[in-house]
């Protein structure tokens, strides 16, 4: 699979490399991407936990109010309550990035 030179896996890379293998057209790889991310997005924004299997889960926590502390002025200040999107990758993947590292 192609990457752009950020190292950065992008939506046009995943669309053209589903052009190449699949042999789909460009226009219709593209639009395969975004309806793909568009029901993850759909569901994310519900509530629902996203789990790609052999890839991982992509979990939404919601985190309570907490105090912190400015590293600079060590002033604590109270952090709102926030819901935060987490990433936890599948048995095989870990085993693919430790393998491939």
């Amino acid at each position: 699979m192609l990457m752009t030179t950020t190292g950065t896996l992008t939506r046009a890379d995943l669309a053209e490399s589903l052009h190449r293998q699949v042999g789909l057209s460009r226009a219709d790889s593209a639009t395969i991407v975004e309806q793909i991310l568009g029901e993850m997005c759909g569901a994310l924004s519900r509530g629902e936990n996203v789990k790609i299997s052999g890839f991982g889960t992509f979990v939404l926590r919601d985190k309570g109010e907490r105090v912190g502390r400015n590293p600079k002025t060590g002033v604590e200040v109270p952090i709102a309550p926030r819901r935060v999107l987490t990433f936890r990758a599948s048995q095989m993947m870990r085993e693919r990035i430790v393998d491939a590292g």
